[in-house]
């Protein structure tokens, strides 16, 4: 599922997500898989994933940075 992390856009259906891609080959990987609920907004934030739930509040998931450089490879940022 392609999710928009602008912190506008809300999730539109519940998904359950261990990494979230971003579009120049980069990857948030999370210390443990998490559940975002539909109306839920995600955003990039000092170095990190934000999550803002439908009621205002927010969620700052442990994970780290890794570069993903072509099919099966990863690398940490």
């Amino acid at each position: 599922m392609r999710l928009v992390a602008d912190g506008a856009t809300p999730v539109s259906r519940s998904v359950l997500v261990n990494d979230v891609e971003t579009d120049d080959g980069y990857a948030f990987e999370l210390a443990s898989p998490l559940f975002l609920a539909a109306d839920d907004r995600v955003a990039f934030e000092d170095g990190g994933l934000v999550v803002v739930r439908a009621g205002g509040e927010r969620l700052s998931p442990v994970g780290d940075w890794s570069t993903r450089c072509g099919p099966g490879s990863l690398r940490r940022r």
